[in-house]
């Protein structure tokens, strides 16, 4: 794939804007140009087509992160070489755009419509055929469902990687838990640092799921969402769920297909080498030349059967090292997910994980938990591909395990947690992980996520623990295919804390904001697993 490319960027020759740092890539105009908003504002984007006379179809990204580095303008050139108009667009208030930073709100559907204006905007240039396309991972595909929801009349298809559609659920929240350290360094992104600040303590005043929340979720409005997408999505991210749900939602409106392999969170990373793992070179997805193809067909008419082929393809992970393993092959399907009964795997005591249904009248696993002194889970990017060995030694970490398989157990589609838990404190989060263990130890983690116990019947309002007594928590974990090959086990890892992955709860019951620790309350948890209180996880089992 870059062997190609980079042959095309020896034939050719470069026109570059005088202001930008030096890129040598040859028969590319750039320029560097601000994009006028309905209120006045102009957004910073970077330009790049083909030197010469010519009308072709315009893609654009958008971003809050810095766009004006070499190799995102190596790429954007490269794109442009294959007979495409490409900009590089900064959110407003965002590195040089101007006005105030406001994260993806002037994105939405309210007075600010930034993605549509710059999609019209770019629809009129004279280098233009008026046809456009989008792009772009993480920020960037949250960027194309706000756009979709607008609908600019030029805009023809898009092409999402990684993608979410609410923050208030995949970003600042994560079920439930705020994540404020996780968005307090974002002032780097903004022109004037400042308003980043601003917004935390806007957040700060919206501590649950309200209007200020729905308009900016996109899920609210699926069926204004009316054209063909290309969606892909990683099991080893959290942010799977948005690719998912967002194929889910538009599928109804416009043409969709979706895309889920072994990958981590991110863009061009779509290789077989995945965190500490090693697929099959079978598990590489060739991302640019396929989006190049989908942009050929949606946007340049060129018959080339993209839009006939299947409409979910999905990648079912095996053991790996092992001969003869199941797995590590691609499937295909119509829709998704997999219309299946759940198997639930319950919790015992002694760290046992089964399939039967607990019996003991009492029994259950304490942990303490003290916000000051949380267990490690380092980094900001979630830990999925890896061993996960050394969280699960330390102090206030809690695991279940299966029995050695005796033959391989396939789990396709979405996993589920349902905890009865008690604790001497009126709110804390529960980390649920699901990983697979190998014969030798390794305990490969597929996913984790969290749920703060205030939110257990709705993220719209809260309800405390009451100390000592039973309460239920159901709450998503995450999406996958994998076989789990005979002689491996199943686990299931619980802890209260996580830093700085996830931030800890203070434990107070009190308000969760920027200074949320300012007063924290140690607690102990228990994981209830007897009779009338049985915790499990309810599997896709195939």
């Amino acid at each position: 794939m870059k062997s190609s490319l980079l042959a095309l960027l020896a034939l050719v020759s470069v026109s570059v804007g005088k202001e930008l740092p030096k890129l040598d890539v040859p028969g590319v105009h750039e320029e560097h140009v601000m994009i006028p908003m309905r209120d006045g504002i102009r957004l910073s984007a970077y330009l790049y087509h083909p030197e010469g006379d010519g009308k072709w179809p315009a893609i654009f990204e958008q971003r809050y992160a810095d766009i004006s580095g070499i190799s995102t303008r190596k790429r954007a050139a490269e794109m442009a070489l294959r007979g495409y108009a490409v900009a590089m667009v900064n959110f407003r208030g965002s590195q040089k755009s101007e006005g105030k930073y406001v994260g993806y709100r002037a994105l939405a559907w309210g007075e600010q419509k930034d993605g549509y204006d710059t999609c019209e905007w770019l629809a009129k240039q004279s280098w233009s055929t008026g046809k456009v396309g989008t792009f772009g991972s993480s920020q960037g595909g949250f960027a194309q469902n706000f756009l979709a929801v607008t609908q600019p009349p030029s805009l023809k298809c898009q092409y999402m990687v990684d993608t979410g559609l609410s923050l208030f659920q995949e970003g600042y929240r994560i079920g439930g838990v705020t994540r404020p350290g996780r968005f307090a360094d974002f002032g780097a992104n903004c022109r004037v640092p400042s308003d980043n600040a601003d917004l935390l303590r806007e957040w700060d005043q919206h501590p649950d799921y309200d209007d200020y929340w729905r308009a900016e979720d996109c899920t609210l409005h699926f069926d204004k969402m009316n054209v063909p997408c290309f969606t892909i999505g990683s099991w080893y991210d959290f942010m799977v769920q948005g690719s998912v749900q967002s194929f889910i939602g538009r599928k109804a409106n416009a043409q969709q297909q979706l895309l889920l392999g072994p990958w981590l969170h991110g863009r061009l990373n779509k290789g077989s080498k995945v965190g500490e793992l090693v697929y099959p070179d079978n598990a590489t997805w060739p991302e640019v030349e396929h989006m190049v193809r989908w942009f050929d067909h949606w946007l340049k008419g060129i018959d080339n059967g993209i839009e006939k082929e299947p409409a979910v393809r999905y990648y079912v992970m095996g053991a790996l090292g092992e001969s003869n393993a199941p797995g590590n092959v691609w499937r295909e399907a119509k829709d998704w997910p997999p219309q299946v009964e759940k198997t639930s795997f319950y919790l015992h005591d002694g760290a046992v994980l089964k399939s039967d249904a607990p019996s003991a009248a009492n029994s259950g696993t304490s942990y303490d938990s003290d916000p000051l002194k949380p267990m490690e889970m380092p980094g900001r990017a979630f830990l999925g591909a890896k061993d996960g060995q050394n969280f699960e030694k330390q102090k206030d970490v809690r695991t279940w395990s299966t029995e050695p398989l005796t033959k391989p157990l396939e789990i396709t589609g979405e996993i589920e947690a349902e905890l009865w838990v008690k604790s001497t404190v009126t709110d804390t989060d529960f980390i649920l992980r699901v990983s697979d263990v190998y014969p030798n130890g390794r305990s490969i983690v597929l996913m984790d996520y969290p749920m703060r116990a205030r939110y257990r019947e709705g993220i719209d309002h809260q309800v405390l623990l009451t100390p000592g007594e039973p309460a239920k928590l159901k709450w998503h974990i995450g999406w996958t295919s994998i076989i789990l090959n005979a002689g491996h086990r199943l686990r299931v890892t619980v802890s209260s804390t996580g830093a700085p992955l996830y931030e800890p709860n203070n434990q107070t019951g009190g308000p969760q904001t920027v200074d949320w620790m300012k007063e924290t309350k140690p607690g102990t948890h228990t994981i209830l697993h007897e009779k009338d209180h049985a915790s499990r996880v309810l599997l896709p089992v195939q």
